[in-house]
């Protein structure tokens, strides 16, 4: 269980104790524990964008957390497509399509939300590392995504929506522009176009399309013309939308791996922090969901970040100068040193940034102030990061007791 730091400095000289991990600072006993152990609970507040964690006893919370997830999969799923698209059309030789690779398994998930439950897993598994969790409960939140579209709507209003009564979505859009081009007015060739493109968070809402004469949309699309066509609705509800298909998911592969695990819902914890009139925060929204109200708050908040482990990417999309292909990536290590190392230089603590060949570094601070083409010989290492850089932060309000 967690102690006190000078309790853990006189284990680690007695050499009864050993350090395990630096962020959170975490220590191992040498020899085997008899004491009980206290049940802790972990709440978790699961996100798109962000995932809140609280563990906490009865008595006190013992660690919170704010985990930032990747936002870069769907870009890169597209720049991959496209990149293996032109590698077939250079291909000389004839290669039949192959359909029998096409069939999604029992369970498929996009990419995007693929990653999400991962990174959710991989977080929930690191705080199983250092305390000893008895139970999990998850928010596995709802969002109606009509009622954030219309927020009067109720009733029967559900079945009216804005396309009803048209076959899809283009037809619909064709129809509102008046079978019309809304740049030239010409009514051949009518085709609807993406004002903010899919592969930049663009979505297939009516409030993103336009209708469009193939002429103008194909001289958009080189560059010959600028529409004048008034402001998108560039609002999203991806993320309501992959939560709402997620949720269950991240259920079942957590009940599978874990014991005790429940979930709850997102008005409970609103009604729950509205009660101990506390300010609206994801690891504040966790420290709810796992219920002990009554515990001393801790004082120090981790902002994780999830980082791309390794760039798989095999070539660089232009050829340098002589017209040789290389590897689009860099040694994973040089002279010691990795990206997202955390180091010390002048009693500061930083994040390596990037890294020369002579044996230079920069580093970024906390503060967001940056040192550059830094020796390598004065810096010293503290930690090699994995996939997760931790930040710590200190909260604006004082530790309070519910």
């Amino acid at each position: 269980m967690p102690t006190s730091p000078c309790r853990a400095r006189h284990l680690i000289e007695a050499k009864e104790a050993k350090v395990v991990k630096r962020t959170p600072y975490t220590i191992r006993l040498t020899n085997d524990s008899t004491e009980n152990v206290q049940p802790v609970t972990l709440g978790v507040d699961a996100g798109h964008a962000h995932i809140g964690l609280s563990a906490s006893t009865e008595k006190e919370e013992l660690y919170s957390a704010v985990v930032k997830t990747r936002t870069d999969v769907h870009e890169l799923m597209v720049e991959r497509r496209s990149l293996r698209s032109d590698r077939r059309k250079r291909k000389t030789r004839y290669r039949a399509p192959r359909f029998s690779n096409r069939k999604r398994p029992e369970g498929w998930l996009t990419p995007t939300m693929e990653c999400g439950i991962r990174t959710h897993e991989s977080v929930i598994a690191d705080v199983y590392k250092i305390l000893p969790i008895s139970k999990i409960i998850v928010e596995t939140a709802s969002f109606d995504i009509q009622k954030a579209k219309y927020p009067e709507i109720e009733g029967k209003e559900y079945l009216n929506g804005e396309t009803k009564g048209y076959k899809n979505t283009k037809r619909y859009v064709k129809a509102r522009d008046g079978y019309k081009c809304r740049n030239c007015g010409s009514k051949k060739e009518l085709e609807v176009h993406h004002r903010r493109p899919r592969s930049k968070g663009g979505s297939d809402r009516p409030g993103n399309l336009i209708t469009l004469c193939h002429e103008c949309h194909t001289d958009y699309h080189d560059g010959k013309i600028k529409l004048h066509t008034g402001k998108p609705d560039l609002t999203s509800f991806k993320a309501m939308t992959a939560m709402n298909t997620m949720r269950w998911f991240l259920l079942d592969r957590l009940s599978a791996r874990y014991s005790d695990v429940s979930n709850t819902y997102g008005y409970l914890t609103d009604w729950t922090r509205n009660e101990l009139r506390l300010e609206k925060d994801h690891h504040i929204d966790a420290f709810c969901i796992a219920g002990n109200t009554e515990a001393i708050r801790t004082d120090v908040v981790y902002d994780i970040r999830k980082v791309r482990s390794h760039n798989r990417k095999l070539h660089k999309e232009k050829l340098r100068k002589g017209g040789k292909r290389q590897a689009n990536q860099a040694p994973r290590f040089v002279k010691g040193f990795k990206l997202s190392d955390k180091v010390l230089y002048n009693g500061k603590e930083g994040t390596v940034t990037a890294r020369k060949s002579d044996g230079r570094l920069n580093i970024r601070y906390s503060d967001n102030s940056l040192d550059k083409y830094i020796s390598m010989k004065k810096v010293r290492l503290l930690e090699h990061p994995n996939t997760r850089i931790y930040t710590r932060r200190i909260p604006n309000s004082a530790p309070t007791q519910g």
